[in-house]
Order: C-alpha cells, then sequence, then structure tokens
C-alpha cells in the first residue's frame, strides 16, 4: 500500500491510499454524486484537466465492461473514491476497476472521506488540487494545486476533440455531429434513430459541415470554458438559420454565445445523474444526466429571441433554450443519460421531427 494526499490550493489535506501506476496529479477539483456509471464518468471527456472526487462510497462493484465507455479513453487527471471494490460481481463485468485504472495509467486515491472534500468544494467552490505520496513541500504543492485549474492554450476542446472525420449509422437522415468532445452515446441515439451521423473536429468551419448537406446539426458535450472555443461561435454563428441545431452542454452554452448570450462559472457545477430540471412548457419535472461547470446567463437572452425551456428546480439555472422563429434548440443536461435516467431520451426524436419537417419529410 503506497499511502498518498489530495492536497487543495486552500491548503486543505486529505489522506488516502494510492491506485495506479502514476503517483502525481493535478487539476481541478470537481464532485459528482451518481451512484453508478463510474466506466462512463472516466471516460466522459467533459472531465479534461479534472480530478474527479466520487460521492457514493462505494466504486468498482460491478467491475468495467469497456463496451461501456463513452470515449477510447480517459481524459480526465485523477479520481478520488471512498473505496474500491476489490471483487466485483456482474456478468458483463471485463476487469476490477483497479485493472481499469493501471491499462489508462489514471491514479486514484482511496480510502478517503469523500464527502468531507464536497462538503468543502460546496463551500468554497471547485478549485486546483494535486494528488501526491509526499507533502514534506506544502507550500509548493499548494501553488501547483492554485494552477492546475489554469486551461492550457485553446482550451481543453482542441485536446479532446476527434482528428479524423468519421460516419456510422445509416437512414434518411443525415447528421453533423460536431465534437467537442462528444460522448459515443449521442452519435449512438442518433443512429439508433434512423440518423447517418458524420462526427466532424470542434474546429471545422461552417463552409466544410454545409458541403455534407446535413438534415441537422448536433452540437455536442465537452470540457472546460465555452470562451475558449471562439473558432466554435463564430462556426455556429454562420449556421445558425441555415440548418436546424442542437446543442448538448457546452453545445448549449456555445450556441447561447452565438445568439449574443452570456455564460458564467458556477460555483461547483451540476455533475450527477439526479439533477431535476423543469420543462417550463408543461411544467413535468424530468430528473438528468449532468456534468458541467458553466452555465447561460438568462439575462441576457431576451434580445436575441431566444427564451427559457427548462430550468434546473435545485438553483434555478438555465437547462434548456429554444428559439421563437428558427428550428433550434439545446439542453444543459445531457437527453442521452449514460449514465443516468433516460427521461429526457424523447428530445432525441423531437430534433428528428423538426429536421423532418424542415425538409419536408415529414409531410411526404
Amino acid at each position: 500500500m503506497r499511502k498518498g494526499y489530495l492536497v487543495l490550493e486552500n491548503g486543505a489535506i486529505f489522506e488516502g491510499v494510492l491506485v495506479g501506476q502514476e503517483t502525481f496529479t493535478s487539476g481541478e477539483v470537481v464532485f459528482n454524486t451518481s451512484m453508478v456509471g463510474y466506466e462512463q464518468v472516466a471516460s466522459d471527456p467533459s472531465y479534461a484537466g479534472q480530478i474527479v472526487v466520487m460521492t457514493y462510497p462505494l466504486i468498482g462493484n460491478y467491475g468495467v465492461n469497456l463496451n461501456s465507455m463513452e470515449s477510447g479513453g480517459l481524459s480526465l487527471r485523477g479520481l478520488v473514491v471512498r473505496e474500491l471494490c476489490p471483487d466485483p460481481e456482474h456478468h458483463d463485468s471485463q476487469m476490477k476497476m483497479e485493472e481499469f485504472l493501471n491499462r489508462y495509467n489514471l491514479v486514484a486515491l482511496v480510502g478517503v472521506d469523500t464527502r468531507a472534500i464536497t462538503r468543502v468544494l460546496r463551500t468554497r467552490g471547485t478549485m486546483g488540487g494535486v494528488i501526491t505520496e509526499s507533502i514534506t513541500r506544502k507550500d509548493e504543492l499548494v501553488e501547483m494545486a492554485r494552477l492546475a485549474v489554469q486551461p492550457p492554450p485553446g482550451g481543453y476542446v482542441l485536446q479532446v476533440t476527434c482528428r479524423e472525420i468519421t460516419s456510422q449509422g445509416t437512414g434518411p437522415r443525415r447528421v453533423v455531429l460536431l465534437d467537442f468532445g462528444a460522448k459515443r452515446s449521442i452519435a449512438t441515439s442518433l443512429a439508433q434513430r434512423g440518423c447517418e451521423v458524420i462526427t466532424v473536429p470542434a474546429d471545422t468551419d461552417a463552409q466544410r459541415i454545409m458541403e455534407f448537406n446535413p438534415d441537422g446539426v448536433v452540437l455536442s458535450n465537452g470540457p472546460g470554458d465555452p470562451r475558449d472555443c471562439p473558432y466554435a461561435v463564430e462556426t455556429i454563428g454562420h449556421l445558425v438559420g441555415r440548418v436546424p441545431i442542437m446543442g448538448i452542454c457546452l453545445g448549449h452554452q456555445l450556441l447561447a454565445l452565438a445568439l449574443g448570450g452570456v455564460t458564467y462559472k458556477l460555483a461547483f457545477g451540476h455533475r450527477g445523474a439526479n439533477q431535476p430540471v423543469k420543462d417550463l412548457q408543461t411544467g413535468r419535472i424530468y430528473v438528468t444526466s449532468q456534468n458541467h461547470g458553466y452555465a447561460v446567463e438568462e439575462s441576457s437572452l431576451p434580445g436575441s429571441e431566444a427564451y427559457v425551456s427548462f430550468k434546473n428546480m435545485n438553483d434555478g439555472t438555465v437547462e434548456g433554450l429554444k428559439h421563437r422563429y428558427l428550428p433550434l434548440m439545446s439542453v444543459q443536461f445531457h437527453p442521452e443519460a449514460s449514465p443516468g435516467p433516460q427521461d429526457t431520451r424523447y428530445l432525441f426524436d423531437e430534433f428528428i421531427a423538426v429536421m423532418d419537417k424542415e425538409s419536408g419529410r415529414a409531410c411526404g
């Protein structure tokens, strides 16, 4: 057993045991409240640059199935858990969580009071941190933690986006998925509904996207501050009014910026599979899966002819947008779930109906 520590930029230290091949990492420390889905959390590109604290105390109890991964690798910097199950039980399990960590060279700090860390983050807000095997130079570690929240030049999106254009699925509709760090389940959800999904890199311009003659464009989830992606905002601005658009998570924020809105950083974000949101048109409450640290400022929207379609029931933040005249829709949460409740998967069907209407297919 190797003793290890999580050191936060405010000087707080939490002791545990290091698991995995690495012994040091740094990043923005955030917490996730999901009870299941640790495979998908670990492989979600939206966690690029972050150390994720899982509040649910038992992680790894059903093992790891690589078919459940949301990307081809891991983008997060580290994992902090209360208890790592040594003997998982599930008929689909391919390996233990510890083997998974070693396979992808990810360090985890185990045996930590994760709820105590969460209380600090909820009180002080997310902050930088380091996982280390030594705390003899605490002042240096605190400074490293403080610097760990700084994004790389150009932001994290360009680090996690795809490098090549790919296609999956067949059907009467063609959708271009603009990949800002897309989860695989977004493309899968569209393909299952009769769409050919063409996934393109985040910096693909509007002209190239329109060359595919798409019935619609989906703006994916992704990591970091949406204001680090001015190239994407420009592209989206050129697409607005030319093709139906659906934004998810970061894609929702980028669409808001393209419409003239403003975004801001939340104190500790929404990360978990239990976020209640209200459909402002029907009054219905849905439980959603979320992973984001930024939100759209509602007061910045009225002049853009966009209006709020969903709101978070916990803090009143904007959870969705629609446009009064154009075929645009976006949600801050994840309609594909993965992991999480499937309450809002119908939004993909709604977007497909919009595409069919715009193309005239619905009348055929």
